[in-house]
This record gives C-alpha cells, structure tokens and sequence, in this order.
C-alpha cells in the first residue's frame, strides 16, 4: 500500500486532502500530524478528525508538532512515506506581528526537520520520499505592483514575518532538491475558503461578529481585492500536483539538477472586498443564519489598512493550467453558500 504524510491533518486545508486521498485511493494509508493548537477554535479541528476517524485503519493520526524532530523522525521512520505533503504551519499575517516565536518554530524549524526526514528516507538505498509537497503564500509577493502574480516575479521583500518564513520554506526547499536530489513542489496558496474553514479568516470571522451583532471592519475603507479560492479547487490542485513530481535528471555539471518548482493555485480572479461582504450577507441571509431585514450597513465600519497587509492579490495560473490541465473556478457565491450552509449547520444556527 502507498503511503502519505500529511502534515496539519487537522487543519483546513490538511483534513479536506486527506479525506480526498481515502477517497480517491482504497489502497492508501494516510497518517495525519498535527499538534491541535488552540489558535483558533479546537471544536473546528475535532470536527475535521472526526470525519477521517471514520476511515477506520487507513487514517492514522499522530499529535505532536513537526518541531519536534524526534516525533518527525519516528513518523517517518515507521511508516516509511512515499509522498509527503506539509501543511503544518502557524498561519495568519497578523497573529505574526505580536507571536514571531510561532512561526519561527513551525514554519522554519519545523520545515527544516521535514526536510531533514526526507532526505534521510534515502538511507541505505531505500527509494525514500517519492515527492515533498509544501505550502507557501501568495504573501511572499508583498506589495508587488504587477498583476497577476507570476512565480516569475522577485519575492524579496515581504511585508511581514509569516512571509518572510513562507519564502524561507522555498529556498530550503530549493537547496535540499539540489543537495539530495529530493523532488519537491511549493504551492502558494491564494485566500483559501469555504465550509469548515479557519475562524481568524474574514469571511468566517464576519460571520461570528455579524451573529453577535457586533460592527465588522472593513480594511482599507473597501478597496482591496482578493483572489478567493474555495477549498475544493485547492484540495484538486493539490492532489495533481502530488501525482507528477518533477523530474530527476542531471546536468552537465554531474550533479543533479534540483528537481524543484513552485506553482499559484489562485482562482485568477480577485474580487473587490465590498462585493464580497454583500455576497456573504445575501448568502448568510439565504441560509437562514441571519434574519432577512438584517441591517447591515449598522454594523459595517470602513476603517484604514493593517500593517502587514496588502492590496491586491491576483494569481497568475497559466504554469499550473500549462503542467496540470487545471484551473480553479468555483464562483465566490457558490463558494460562500456552501460556507453558509455548514456554518448554519456546524453552530445550529
């Protein structure tokens, strides 16, 4: 039987994957690491581990950070891994700005004993890890004045720290494929949503403070624009993506040509954050979450932009069309009814 890593199984983005991969492959085993932080809403996490519990043997979860490299090494070590995706990471632009210690111990030291793990799966002649799959952001582009965003454009100026240990991850990720050959493959993750998502998320934490009856803030007085992805286009990009590893080959040199690529899985259409809210409230109204005469103009307030933050965010997917045949494109509405409807029934609204 195969088997996969998934790192932060008990996340947004790592649960709905490893659910995927069970369902796509009956002759799979997926184990699931996650240390089950409180950074948001545990119940959310519980929820989401719940949901594989049911698959019964061919789930296996393990709780415990990836900075601990004895736990890392132990995992891989006993369940010998062929594909490897990591998505433990401490998340959130600014929840970095006031605990840095967060991300330097998830993001780099914990992406360092990933590394690490894999490289060592090739001891002794073993085939070791067939491909490292990994999140970035689309906040390594920072405040980039050209749109759409292209792997191809200069990501050396990040406007926070969480970026900072994004674009981190893809240069250790590069220097490790060209060391040990590994072949790896980064993905920068563009505003990620949907049912089941991360409260600390604007779409989700509206919805919290609008229940509450409490004012939202709405940054930039309105005028950002963002490239909403819904989770199900991401979760097909990433399940792609884990099935074509680049290829390994030498160079002239003798030495292998890193077997490295970085790819934007965005839906390369950025939405205006206004019309957003007004299609979250009409879907939150349509879902019976919020009642029909609803005032939300009461509860809007239109306020400056936050450090760290940027205006724009705009995929530039053509790589991913070009190597994969895929382009994520699930319409914002579709998208936030689906959210409305889990969030109604998650609540019991």
């Amino acid at each position: 039987m195969k088997t996969y890593i998934v790192t932060g199984a008990a996340g947004f983005i790592g649960s709905k994957l490893c659910e995927r991969i069970l369902n796509t492959d009956p002759e799979v085993t997926v184990v699931g690491i996650d240390n089950v932080n409180d950074y948001y809403d545990i119940n959310i996490k519980h929820w989401r581990l719940e949901q594989l519990a049911r698959y019964g043997s061919r789930f296996i979860f393990v709780r415990g950070s990836i900075a601990d490299r004895a736990l890392v090494n132990e995992s891989f070590n006993k369940f010998r891994p062929q594909i490897v995706v990591n998505l433990a990471a401490q998340a959130g632009v600014r929840y970095s700005i006031t605990n840095p210690d967060a991300y330097i111990e998830s993001n780099i030291i914990g992406f360092y004993n990933i590394l690490e793990a894999c490289r060592h799966s090739y001891a002794n002649g073993a085939e070791g890890v067939r491909h490292l799959v990994y999140a970035s952001s689309s906040s390594v582009y920072g405040c980039n004045e050209k749109v759409p965003y292209s792997t191809e454009d200069k990501v050396d100026n990040p406007i926070s720290l969480y970026a900072a240990t994004k674009k981190s991850n893809e240069l250790m990720a590069h220097a490790y494929s060209k060391l040990y050959d590994i072949p790896s493959t980064g993905l920068r993750f563009f505003t990620v949503y949907g049912p089941a998502g991360r409260p600390d998320m604007a779409y989700f934490g509206f919805t919290n403070k609008l229940i509450k009856g409490e004012t939202i803030k709405i940054f930039n007085y309105g005028n950002c624009r963002r490239d909403f992805t819904y989770i199900d286009d991401i979760v097909e990009g990433v399940t792609r993506v884990m099935a074509k590893a680049p290829e390994r080959r030498v160079g002239v040199d003798g030495l292998p040509v890193p077997p490295y690529k970085v790819y934007n899985i965005g839906n390369n259409k950025p939405e205006n954050l206004l019309d957003f809210v007004q299609i979250l409230q009409e879907e939150l109204i349509r879902a019976g979450v919020l009642p029909a005469d609803y005032d939300f103009e009461a509860h809007k307030e239109l306020v400056p932009m936050q450090p760290g933050d940027v205006p724009v965010t705009f995929a530039d997917t053509a790589d991913l069309e070009r190597d994969f045949g895929f382009k994520p494109c699930t319409p914002l509405r579709e998208g936030l009814r689906r959210f409305a409807e889990w969030y109604k029934e998650f609540y019991k609204v």
